[in-house]
């Protein structure tokens, strides 16, 4: 019981002390500069991020999309072997032979391999895999709709055989894009600072110079001469 007091004391004054930081003055100033070590720390920190949620969400577009193959090669298996017995396949049977709808199941199939090709595939052609995964489920759809508007009813149940593949691979393209925009973001940050850094460079260069020419020229009473990067080590250390 003590020992549980104690513990309520502290959390207490670990509250009270929150609270207390809360209304506080500032000790120091949070909208000082950061100079170009914090600036490189911080641009590879951001680039740190953006490299494992890129890679955590391929990852998991890319597994929901392998756990969708799996359930068409489930499908394709009961067809092959055990025709008509699944009911979103039993709607076609007037339609379509069942080898037309095993080789539906398998275009579905490619569209989502493609997709995933596309989503972990780094290279500049990446985006093509995608583009051409959307394009193949766009032909899948039209011919998955055009067998559901010959049905004498149409089967709202079965949406997802022209949506499945199609969406996946639009909701793929969607994602690709906001985490290349994201990896833009931060390139052009580092750029920023980057260009920040020549700009500072060359107005030091122009310093120093213009520094030179004015010694040289005795506007400076100084005793002897400095090099270049004598009087650049000292405008450094003011």
């Amino acid at each position: 019981m003590q020992k549980l007091t104690r513990t309520w004391r502290k959390s207490q004054r670990e509250s009270h002390y929150d609270e207390d930081d809360k209304f506080s003055l500032p000790t120091r100033d949070d909208n000082r500069p950061i100079d170009s070590q914090e600036q490189e720390e911080l641009v590879r920190s951001l680039e740190k991020v953006q490299t494992q949620q890129s890679l955590l969400w391929r990852g998991v577009f890319s597994g929901l999309l392998l756990c969708y193959v799996a359930f068409l090669v489930y499908s394709i298996y009961q067809q092959a072997y055990y025709p008509w017995e699944l009911r979103y396949h039993a709607y076609f049977m007037y339609e379509v032979d069942a080898w037309t709808i095993i080789a539906a199941d398998w275009a579905a199939i490619l569209v989502c391999l493609i997709t995933i090709k596309g989503l972990l595939h780094e290279s500049k052609y990446h985006k093509r895999w995608l583009w051409t995964s959307c394009c193949i489920g766009l032909i899948v759809a039209v011919f998955w709709l055009h067998h559901m508007l010959r049905l004498a009813k149409f089967r709202w149940d079965t949406l997802w055989l022209p949506l499945g593949p199609l969406s996946g691979a639009g909701i793929c393209i969607y994602v690709d894009h906001l985490l290349n925009v994201s990896s833009e973001e931060v390139r052009k940050l580092r750029g920023y600072m980057y260009a920040f850094k020549a700009r500072v460079s060359f107005a030091l260069h122009l310093l120093v110079s213009g520094l030179l020419e004015c010694s040289k020229h005795s506007v400076w009473k100084l005793s002897g001469t400095f090099s270049k990067s004598d009087v650049l080590f000292r405008i450094l250390a003011l």
